[in-house]
């Protein structure tokens, strides 16, 4: 048989990065797309960056003619409108053009589109209305496709809420009860990926799975207390004491993330992501497991196959951290500039004063550099320029730094160590910029 190819869409993600490499693994001609990639997931010459989701319909199919596509795996999906994100555009339009192309190559193609469970009823969320109206659209397309519905996935890599139940797992923190008690059904990413190859292996004409939809997860009943708790045995942390954060402050948390959403980041604590939480995880696996024959890895086969290693409880430790960080260099930046600026602009310039600094040079600098902090503390607080001001950060720290032991050495010996303190200031921007990536 003709080895196939297959394009996976969304090749940068959790589980479009492990299809695309497993399916490479398994003997399959694989093309990974995705908006962008990091220099570390550019494991092959198939590895292709492309605006994929603003290609119109004859892009998409002149891209499935030039590569020979015999199965699109569309992990595409964004989890909340924001810069940069729309749930419609994403989860419903991209697939509606997706649909024309396959339509209209004149080529034999499977489908086979990653969806989220539950049912139609239940969906709350712009993210869950719009993901169903692109699987009503696939059923009603006559193409052959197929429409998983993974439970909560565990990966070997983590990003997301994946990673947020890590970091739960590494801290003495619990979610509030009503939450920890949410049925939370999971799947290996490796079934994602067999269930991927079994379907791709099958004859297009095959009519038993010319149009399926399947949940993919585990037969057993599993709440995210057991989940969290699966984390911490292989984090060696099962034993110790913990406490469940009140309801309130996981709502606050919400809101801090929508707010950083709107800056450009992805937290995995928003408004959409407690809802389908509170929703819980849960589906009937039955009918993918009767025809694939796939009997799905259990919670404790996925997770406890072998303890966390020391890069696991590092980055569960600082997932959480990470925010904090980001969170007060910003704070850092704009207030210390503010209170130079508006507060104490006369204590600021009489240092400059003090040390014989030309009275006409004065005011431009105090104000110069009081308006340089503040530009640094909004450079960080968007994620598209974070990196930016990060480095910004670190040569005006220096420079204050250098400027200092020159023109005023005095400053170094004064008795709240105000230069000395900006030496850890600039270690924490380092760190910060170190932990900047996603994936």
């Amino acid at each position: 048989m003709t080895r196939r190819t297959i394009l996976v869409l969304g090749a940068s993600g959790l589980i479009g990065r492990f299809v695309t490499d497993d399916l490479r693994a398994r003997g399959f001609r694989v093309v990974g797309v995705a908006r962008s990639l990091s220099s570390a997931q550019r494991m092959s010459a198939l590895d292709i960056e492309l605006p994929i989701l603003s290609l119109e319909a004859a892009a998409l199919k002149r891209l499935l003619s030039e590569h020979d596509v015999d199965v699109v795996v569309n992990c595409l999906g964004v989890l909340q409108d924001g810069p940069g994100s729309d749930t419609g555009a994403v989860h419903r339009d991209f697939v509606a053009r997706l649909l024309q192309a396959i339509a209209d190559s004149g080529r034999a193609i499977r489908l086979v589109h990653i969806s989220i469970p539950g049912t139609a009823e239940a969906d709350r969320t712009a993210f869950a209305t719009t993901k169903r109206e692109a699987e009503r659209l696939i059923a009603a397309s006559g193409i052959p496709h197929a429409i998983l519905r993974p439970g909560f996935v565990v990966a070997p890599s983590a990003y997301g809420g994946s990673a947020m139940l890590r970091a739960l797992a590494a801290f003495p923190l619990d979610l509030p009860d009503k939450e920890m008690s949410t049925p939370f059904q999971s799947v290996a990413v490796e079934d994602i990926s067999a269930t991927i190859a079994w379907l791709a292996a099958r004859n297009i004409d095959d009519a038993s799975v010319k149009a399926v939809t399947w949940d993919l997860m585990q037969a057993e009943a599993v709440t995210m207390a057991g989940v969290i708790k699966q984390f911490r045995r292989a984090f060696g942390t099962a034993g110790r004491p913990r406490f469940a954060m009140p309801p309130l402050m996981l709502d606050l948390g919400a809101k801090i993330g929508d707010l950083a959403n709107y800056l450009g980041w992805m937290p995995p604590i928003r408004s959409t992501a407690i809802a389908e939480l509170r929703r819980g995880v849960t589906g009937d696996p039955s009918a993918w497991i009767a025809a694939t024959g796939i009997a799905p890895k259990t919670l404790a086969e996925t997770v406890g196959r072998h303890p966390a290693t020391i890069q696991d409880k590092w980055f569960a430790r600082l997932f959480l951290i990470k925010a904090l960080i980001f969170a007060s260099l910003v704070a850092f930046w704009l207030v210390s500039g503010f209170i130079a600026l508006f507060v104490s602009y006369r204590a600021a310039a009489g240092i400059l004063t003090a040390h014989d600094f030309p009275s006409a040079l004065v005011d431009p600098i105090t104000i110069g550099t009081s308006l340089m902090d503040m530009s640094i503390g909004v450079l960080i607080a968007f994620r598209r320029t974070a990196a930016i001001g990060l480095v910004a950060g670190i040569v005006a720290s220096l420079g204050y730094m250098f400027g200092a032991a020159i023109l005023t050495p005095d400053l170094w010996i004064e008795p709240l160590g105000a230069l000395v303190k900006t030496g850890p200031a600039i270690v924490l921007m380092l760190v910060a910029l170190l932990m900047l990536d996603n994936r």
